[in-house]
């Protein structure tokens, strides 16, 4: 299974132009079975997601229904995209000082969950201590953009955190702020996507995970 995790800064590109076009320019070299967005929706009024559902659904893809307002695409930001059948989908309350919460679905035998971690070291060992308590058992798939700044980043009791490299900020990427946590699951490899699109089309660049779940 091949899962991406992008923080696409609500499609805004690097020259300051919301263009989903380039987003899912993106999506199609990636060529994943899942992604994992963030910042996928609008931040004030409707809150109204960016992408185009009609597009995503010519390339296989439907958005886990995660959503509480009808016009956009996830919670908080955080929304799943997915080729393969979204089971038990739910959302998950983060402690924070400011609006956080991760999204979760079953998909392929896995549960995949998507998050955007706090700005502070104490925050994010507090939102990943949430998340061990929520998903106690695997296979389980986080990603996100966790706001960890050093390679090794805060570590996890239960989860293996694998962080594929630099990918933020896209025009000269130095900070590993995208990365996965597993349970119950081998990675084949992990990476960051870079190419001439994704360097445009947000500030963070995709990161990539092949894995198989373990027997």
């Amino acid at each position: 299974m091949r899962i991406a995790s992008y923080n696409i800064r609500k499609a805004v590109g690097l020259d300051w132009r919301r263009d989903p076009a380039r987003i899912l320019t993106v999506l199609e070299e990636i060529d994943a079975d899942v992604v994992l967005l963030q910042e996928a929706d609008k931040r004030f009024g409707t809150r109204a997601g960016v992408l185009p559902a009609e597009a995503l659904g010519d390339m296989g893809y439907r958005f886990a229904p995660v959503n509480l307002r009808p016009a956009s695409h996830g919670w908080h930001g955080n929304a799943i995209l997915t080729r393969l059948r979204a089971e038990r989908p739910q959302r998950v309350y983060l402690p924070s000082l400011e609006p956080r919460g991760a999204v979760s679905a079953r998909v392929g035998g896995v549960t995949v969950v998507g998050v955007h971690l706090g700005l502070t070291p104490r925050t994010r060992t507090r939102q990943i201590s949430t998340l061990e308590e929520k998903f106690p058992e695997g296979p389980v798939v986080i990603g996100g953009d966790f706001n960890m700044w050093r390679k090794r980043g805060e570590g996890s009791d239960h989860f293996r955190l694998i962080a594929p490299g630099p990918s933020f900020h896209a025009s000269r990427p130095t900070a590993p702020l995208d990365r996965f946590a597993l349970k119950g699951v081998r990675h084949a490899s992990a990476h960051v996507h870079r190419s001439p699109a994704a360097a445009r089309a947000s500030d963070h660049l995709p990161v990539v995970l092949e894995l198989e779940v373990e027997s």
